[in-house]
């Protein structure tokens, strides 16, 4: 199958509510590879790579986060493949 890589931004409540934490039990068992990482501007930044059913699923998830989470929107998109070594949050 083919492996991908995207990039999500979610905006919202989604700093100091374990939102990276919680993306990264969820892609690891999704068995996607990447990073979250806190924006500046309070968004959160997801990377990952994967198969398609499994990165439609992490976006699935991304727009609801952890209870404590408030979600906005998530944006993502396709880019170029990167191939990660697990995944970490920054």
């Amino acid at each position: 199958m083919l492996v991908r890589t995207l990039k999500a931004i979610v905006w919202g409540r989604v700093q100091g509510v374990f939102y990276r934490a919680s993306t990264k039990e969820a892609a690891i068992a999704l068995r996607l590879n990447g990073y979250a990482k806190n924006l500046i501007n309070g968004d959160v930044e997801v990377e990952v790579t994967g198969q398609e059913p499994q990165l439609m699923a992490l976006i699935e998830y991304l727009k609801q986060g952890p209870v404590q989470a408030q979600v906005k929107s998530v944006t993502w998109e396709y880019i170029e493949t990167v191939h990660f070594e697990g995944f970490r949050i920054k």
